[in-house]
């Protein structure tokens, strides 16, 4: 991993084309989300005292932010970059003693995610939907996709700021003034324990949009406690159901998966290397690994359908 002759981001560019060319459709999803890997020491590449929802609260750890794709046939990944925090980037000794090429600088998660999608766009993955969690949904973010003529369900925060009748009103204001009719119950796909049942509003928002586009604010409420809300800004054709953006939506929850057979079948998170070339060489052949197991599983799916068929 540290001393062999070859060239870590074709592979990834390799990684990219294999999922897009089996896994690929018109209607895919790229979902953007982190992960963290729990470290001792202060020696691994980009290691420090950060916050993960991998370990639900601040500890030693390196954080990298993933792109993932998701179809009917699968979700796999299709990039991946290594989180640099500003005390690392700043720092000359520890970026040589870690490898760190002197062309990186300190990015932001959404920054690399931007220069994720961006290569993914480059390579023609074909996909109608950008999806992500808050950390993704700012307006740098979502003006970008938009630029890139991009649809989008994107998480922002209940004090997210809203433009209404002239003035700027938060997300959960908005969401508080909902009439109960505005509610429909509706799945947001399936889970581990089946459906994910969720009470669900939109409103349209009033920011200018090219022909046949539009802007909505989406908001999910628990049937169990109607107090826990989310919230999420879609940018979509103008004649996108409130079904269609929902399944969107709980598309994010395909990374979630992708994560933890990463980390259990092919070994994302065991590895033992510290410098910047062995982590990215690493993942990245862990991601191609898993990417191959997502097509078998998806080609034997098949089989077996044609085979119920036959009989």
């Amino acid at each position: 991993l540290n001393a062999a002759d070859w060239d870590v981001d074709a592979v990834r560019d390799d990684l990219t084309a294999f999922v897009a060319e089996q896994l690929g459709e018109p209607e895919g999803v790229l979902i953007m989300d982190e992960t963290g890997f729990l470290k001792k020491g202060s020696k691994s590449v980009g290691v420090a005292r950060q916050y993960s929802g991998t370990a639900g609260r601040r500890e030693n750890q390196q954080i990298a932010v993933f792109l993932t794709y998701a179809t009917v046939r699968g979700s796999a990944f299709l990039d991946r970059a290594l989180y640099l925090p500003e005390a690392w980037a700043g720092d000359a000794d520890r970026r040589a003693e870690a490898g760190v090429p002197e062309a990186t600088r300190f990015a932001t998660k959404g920054e690399l995610a931007r220069q994720m999608l961006a290569r993914a766009f480059a390579a023609g993955v074909p996909a109608a939907w950008v999806v992500g969690d808050t950390i993704y949904g700012s307006d740098e973010m979502r003006h970008w996709l938009e630029a890139q003529g991009r649809h989008y369900a994107l998480a922002v925060p209940c004090t997210h700021g809203i433009w209404s009748a002239g003035q700027q009103v938060e997300a959960q204001a908005l969401a508080d003034g909902l009439p109960d009719e505005a509610w429909a119950r509706i799945s947001a796909g399936e889970g581990s324990q089946g459906p994910r049942w969720y009470d669900w509003a939109r409103l349209a928002l009033p920011y200018a949009a090219p022909s046949g586009n539009a802007h909505w604010l989406l908001v999910r409420r628990s049937v169990s406690d109607p107090t826990e809300r989310a919230y999420y800004r879609v940018y979509a054709p103008a004649r996108t159901s409130t079904e269609r953006m929902v399944r969107v939506a709980g598309r994010r929850w395909c990374i979630e998966t992708a994560f933890e057979e990463a980390k259990g079948l092919v070994g994302l998170d065991q590895y033992e290397v510290r410098k910047w070339e062995a982590w990215h060489r690493h993942i990245t052949l862990a991601l191609l690994a898993h990417a191959a197991l997502v097509v078998t599983r998806a080609d034997a799916a098949v089989e077996e359908e044609k085979g119920a068929v036959a009989c």
